[in-house]
């Protein structure tokens, strides 16, 4: 390790060298003390993630023991899955016009504005048939 020259006889580059290294050393100090906190809340978010999973799983097991259904795993989705209850309602009735279903949906509660593209998706799928101008069965 070389022996630096005491502070008086530092020629102002010098110090100025000196100065910009301690200042690129505490920039990588505090880059890495950032770094390991968000590592840390990473690992914070990722056990509360995994927690909450598992407490959802008991509650979900305690509602199919009373005979209940459980909620479906996507999350975030409201209203439910607007495709399998046309598919339940299409296959129920065996073929069904669209205004038939419109009205067979809206009186069980279901959220029908996006009907048509949802019947156009499963048509497109080949879950859905048409049968004529307006009427659909299952495929």
């Amino acid at each position: 390790m070389a022996k630096r020259k005491p502070l008086e006889e530092l020629s102002s580059e010098e110090l100025y060298q000196i100065a910009r290294e301690r200042e690129e050393q505490e920039r990588m100090q505090e880059e890495e003390s950032r770094r390991a906190q968000v590592q840390a809340l990473r690992e914070e978010r990722r056990a509360l993630v995994a927690r909450h999973r598992s407490e959802l799983a008991a509650l979900d097991r305690q509602i199919r023991a009373l005979g209940g259904r459980a909620a479906g795993g996507r999350g975030g989705r409201s209203g439910g899955n607007l495709s399998q209850v046309v598919l339940n309602a299409v296959a129920e009735a065996g073929q069904i016009s669209t205004s038939d279903l419109r009205a067979q949906l809206e009186a069980a509660g279901a959220n029908v504005k996006n009907l048509s593209q949802t019947l156009a998706y499963l048509k497109r799928t080949g879950r859905l048939k048409t049968k004529g101008r307006g009427v659909y069965a299952v495929a």
